[in-house]
């Protein structure tokens, strides 16, 4: 069956198992990589993914078709990644941070083959800066940033994830970018050379 979400979530509303495994089959894929950016990390992501689908299922009947059943999807996923970041910071739990990091490892597989070891080098070093600074932001830029450079979300669906206003959407998405600049100046004067 071709379902538009908001077909299938009225249809899992009403019991049907089949319509809420093609919402998640649908979803999975862009909910991990916003959940993987959100924490830093793949076994936080994936515990994400499956939190927000579980919240998801028992919250079906709030959803209410306003905004696309993806926007309310990042939203939870949003929120389900701030609540596992905040229990980490709480019990000072701290990544570690000797080895290459999970930013590190996710660079590598998706860039070109064979890159040279320059490429790698500084894919590396970006990496190395990159995820110690998204992890900086506040939790309101984190978000922002991720949906709009991450998941391509245009600004109107970023303010209604965030239930903030277009403006202060877009102020939070400049303010992110304007912070990582700078968090990554040196990468890119080492790579200028």
């Amino acid at each position: 069956m071709d379902w538009t979400d908001a077909d299938a979530a009225e249809q899992a509303r009403k019991g049907d198992q089949q319509a809420f495994r093609v919402l998640v089959e649908r979803h999975s894929q862009s909910i991990f990589r916003l959940a993987f950016r959100m924490t830093g990390n793949e076994q936080d992501a994936e515990d994400t993914v499956q939190e927000t689908f579980l919240r998801a299922y028992k919250q079906l009947h709030r959803f209410d078709g306003r905004a696309a059943f993806s926007t309310w999807l990042y939203r939870i996923c949003a929120n389900c990644s701030l609540d596992l970041i905040r229990a980490r910071k709480s019990r000072k739990e701290q990544q570690d941070s000797t080895g290459e990091g999970a930013t590190a490892h996710w660079l590598e597989r998706v860039a070109a083959r064979d890159p040279s070891p320059e490429r790698l080098s500084q894919s590396r070093q970006i990496a190395n800066l990159l995820e110690p600074a998204l992890q900086r932001l506040s939790e309101i830029e984190r978000t922002a940033f991720v949906l709009r450079h991450y998941e391509g979300c245009d600004i109107n669906q970023i303010a209604d994830v965030l239930g903030v206003g277009a403006n202060a959407a877009k102020h939070s998405v400049f303010r992110a970018v304007q912070k990582l600049r700078r968090a990554l100046q040196p990468a890119w004067e080492v790579g200028a050379r």
